[in-house]
């Protein structure tokens, strides 16, 4: 096991820059997940320290060793694909040994460390079986033995449960986790789901536009966003946003008077985005009056879709909430909640 750090690294593709100067120190044995839209840059920074891109600035350290000049094969990392790239023609006992196999192991060692891993995987009822005769959840494990019989240093997932039904992935999630328990070995993780981000990791990175939007750990994140996109981007469904200004009396947004914490009166008059997350409204008598769009019954829980004005708001309530559409509720925000963004940077207020 070992820790990584990136220092300034940076990618360019000729004039076209995708990661600008990315500073990130990950502990020996942490699970870093990389979060963000298409198009972020985070697969291609996952890349960079696998060595599968070259570094256009800045340093890759794994363990002691800078690696910005090393083969893939010389940095001691595993990497596990979206499409599993098992090879057809061998088994999975086949598949799983081939790396040790590569590089010279014995039949007595390769057969000890497939076992190992198939025992770890629930993989062992099936090693003398092809990919062809597989699942996609059982593919995706023999990719994950694939890479753990190497005993590597470093962990890199690329996307991995993104070909699987919904269902699935959540199994998958649980049992990544769960290796991740027992082997303890420093994994970076790709992926756009900020709800696999939340669930597996120590730590999460969140990037936009090849750029480090915040660092911290998932509930850190979800309650201390630092600006409007962090706060966007983690959360199912995401954050309600009401843009308006600041007063004394409170937040003025659509014709309303939304409520504030004290300390948001230090920037009375400032345009502003109002920030509350599903869950934190509450049906209250005498709270503001919304119209009822849309409502989707969960079982423990109840979605509803409501507008003010011209904003259309998500509100989860934990009450059998069963009104119709166009018809009026009235609700409050809980305060202690309430996040604030500046309206011409989004940068965290509150």
């Amino acid at each position: 096991m070992a820790e990584v750090a990136l220092s300034n690294v940076r990618k360019a593709y000729g004039s076209h820059a995708v990661i600008h100067g990315v500073d990130l120190d990950i502990a020996d044995g942490e699970f870093v997940v990389l979060v963000g839209p298409s198009g972020c840059g985070k697969s291609t920074l996952l890349r960079m320290v696998a060595g599968l891109e070259t570094i256009t600035g800045g340093e890759v350290s794994i363990g002691s060793r800078i690696v910005n000049n090393l083969d893939p094969k010389d940095r001691d990392i595993a990497m596990v694909f979206q499409n599993y790239a098992l090879y057809p023609h061998m088994t999975v006992a086949a598949n799983m040994g081939f790396s040790l196999e590569h590089r010279g192991g014995s039949k007595a060692e390769i057969a000890e460390r497939v076992k190992w891993a198939a025992d770890i995987l629930g993989l062992a009822h099936l090693l003398d079986r092809y990919p062809r005769q597989l699942s996609g959840g059982q593919r995706q494990r023999v990719a994950m033995g694939r890479a753990i019989v190497r005993d590597p240093q470093v962990f890199l997932f690329d996307e991995p449960l993104s070909n699987l039904d919904a269902k699935l992935r959540v199994v998958m999630r649980g049992e990544i986790k769960s290796l991740h328990q027992k082997l303890k070995t420093t994994t970076i993780y790709v992926t756009h789901d900020q709800v696999e981000a939340m669930t597996m990791a120590d730590k999460i990175v969140v990037l936009n536009g090849g750029r480090v939007e915040q660092i911290g750990a998932p509930l850190d994140l979800y309650d201390r966003p630092v600006n409007q996109f962090v706060a966007g981007f983690i959360g199912s469904p995401s954050m309600n946003f009401i843009p308006g200004e600041i007063t004394s009396e409170g937040f003025a947004a659509a014709g309303v008077i939304l409520p504030l914490p004290e300390a948001a009166h230090d920037h009375n008059g400032k345009k502003a985005i109002y920030g509350v997350r599903p869950e934190n409204f509450h049906l209250a008598e005498g709270g503001i009056s919304v119209e009822v769009v849309l409502v989707e019954p969960m079982g423990s829980e109840t979605q509803v879709t409501m507008r003010i004005g011209p904003i259309e708001l998500n509100g989860i309530f934990r009450e059998r909430v069963l009104p119709r559409p166009g018809e009026t509720i009235t609700v409050e925000p809980d305060i202690s909640a309430i996040h604030l963004f500046a309206a011409d940077d989004g940068m965290r207020l509150n």
